[in-house]
């Protein structure tokens, strides 16, 4: 299909509200634009699906992922805005508000709202809760109509306190897919029975995820981070300037060892990699002028606290593949007991990969970078992937029971600094008792998980790679579109990676205190 026949399509597709038809128009103006210089065997890596530069445009303009600081603007306002310091809670979510529109992503929508509790703690002395609930809900209404986009994330946590608590209690009646939310754990802070909070919410409508806190404050600065988009940290004032991902399954078909793999053909496509990560933040930073922008002259991003996420997915194929080494007899592979996420050596040898890909990025120094590098991260997958797993989780549809699910993957989070999350469906019987979700949770984040996600069976606001989807909005999608950005996504991705055809699970109820430390 021609450009001009692709341009007219979109103005002409009933389903596509007029601005759902100016954004697809100005990703085919983007994705018209020449590439930017790139060697050939970049070229041919990128086109034959080992190295995917997950459609951040031609010629990118703006980062990948910004998390402002926020607490700073609220106390400073912003002149480039004309807003004054903020000075009770009304007039902080207003200006909040406001600097939402201003705060770009590769989505055109901001994914980082901020560390809510945090920053409006400060303007809620003297308010009544049901004050502080009703201000808040219509907040939560607001950012869900106005900026329609699953991959809007807050934080809150790990302290226990009023926002906190209310923000969880306004989700869980709310049920919407956006903003998603992260709660920050610490047992050395947060209590039981807030942590229990947030487990039950997860029994009512899949959100939240909750965060190691600890295990990811100690992978950054003490300017802080943030977890944005899907599951994705970075460091607070900076973000992703680029996401690039590498498709381990395509690496070890090119592989004829186990040996060749970790010696020569993997390090071989992450040095590809790294050409076009460095590339694409070369145009960013040198040529887009993006950070001459009110964000960097008003102090709340710094450009030197962007960094590359260096991406990986399809680590079960690979693992599978590389079990049949050195000619790739694949009998073996359709036991079960064989696979990996089942078999001890198969997860090992995953760990082993993962233990590699650490010391390249950790080693790899990049001229935009955070501290001269890229982050490691478990790419969660997009929509068009067909046949590979995202990141290191265990393929749909062959999930074992929650905790050896758990056990399978523990090792592998201590690798990925920008992000890794697996996502356990959990049966609806949960319901009934929302105290063995919580174990579970502990028990992950006990186990060196960074992150803690479920879904539950019957809820209809599910999980896709992190961020949300209502069953019954892609049940109408087709005949009647969606007033939500995402669920085009979401449709498709049920359609070709099999997102629908994960395994509900029992979590034991004999199983749960061995992890309650």
């Amino acid at each position: 299909m021609t450009v001009k026949n692709r341009l007219a399509q979109i103005t002409r597709d009933p389903n596509l509200s007029p601005k759902q038809k100016s954004n697809f128009l100005a990703l085919e103006a983007e994705a018209s634009l020449p590439y930017m210089a790139i060697s050939d065997a970049v070229s041919e890596a990128k086109n034959s699906g080992i190295i995917c530069d997950m459609f951040e445009g031609n010629a990118p303009f703006k980062p990948r992922y910004v998390l402002p600081d926020y607490a700073k603007f609220l106390q400073n306002g912003s002149e480039y805005l004309e807003l004054s310091p903020a000075q009770d809670l009304d007039e902080a979510l207003n200006a909040l508000t406001i600097i939402y529109h201003h705060v770009p992503s590769v989505t055109n929508i901001p994914v980082y709202l901020g560390q809510l509790d945090d920053i409006l703690l400060p303007f809620c002395q003297g308010l009544e809760p049901e004050a502080i609930y009703r201000k808040l809900k219509l907040f939560w209404i607001m950012l869900d109509r106005t900026l329609p986009d699953a991959f809007m994330h807050v934080n809150i946590g790990p302290t226990d306190n009023i926002v906190c608590r209310t923000i969880l209690r306004v989700d869980a009646e709310l049920k919407q897919i956006a903003p998603n939310l992260t709660f920050m754990y610490d047992p050395e802070i947060t209590p039981d029975e807030l942590l229990q909070v947030a487990a039950s919410n997860i029994c009512e409508c899949s959100k939240p995820h909750i965060a190691n806190y600890p295990l990811h404050a100690n992978s950054f600065d003490d300017k802080g981070f943030g977890i944005v988009s899907c599951y994705n940290s970075l460091p607070l004032a900076g973000g992703a300037n680029t996401l690039v991902r590498l498709n381990l399954k395509q690496v070890a078909l090119k592989a004829s060892s186990v040996g060749d793999f970790f010696t020569q053909v993997l390090p071989h496509y992450c040095q590809l990699t790294y050409e076009l990560i460095d590339a694409r933040a070369k145009f960013l930073h040198e040529e887009s002028n993006f950070f001459n922008s009110f964000l960097v002259k008003e102090g709340l991003i710094e450009e030197s606290r962007f960094a590359p996420m260096f991406g990986i997915y399809g680590m079960a194929e690979a693992v599978n593949i590389l079990q049949g080494s050195p000619d790739f007899n694949e009998d073996n592979i359709d036991k079960p007991s064989s696979h990996y996420g089942h078999n001890a050596a198969a997860n090992a040898l995953g760990h082993k990969i993962s233990k590699a890909l650490d010391g390249i990025v950790k080693s790899t120094q990049v001229k935009y970078g955070y501290n001269g590098l890229a982050l490691l991260h478990s790419q969660g997958g997009i929509s068009i992937d067909k046949d590979v797993t995202p990141g290191v989780r265990i393929p749909y549809g062959t999930e074992p029971n929650p905790i050896a699910h758990i056990q399978a993957l523990a090792e592998h989070h201590q690798y990925y600094t920008s992000g890794i999350s697996d996502i356990l469906t959990i049966d609806e019987t949960v319901k009934a008792n929302p105290q063995a979700m919580m174990q579970l949770c502990k028990g992950a984040l006990s186990l060196g998980f960074r992150e803690f996600t479920a879904n539950v069976a019957s809820n209809d606001l599910v999980r896709v790679t992190g961020y949300m989807i209502k069953l019954s909005d892609i049940a109408s999608f087709k005949a009647e579109g969606s007033r939500t950005n995402t669920t085009w996504l979401g449709a498709e991705a049920a359609q070709n990676t099999k997102i629908l055809e994960r395994q509900p699970r029992v979590v034991a109820h004999e199983h749960t205190p061995a992890y309650s430390k």
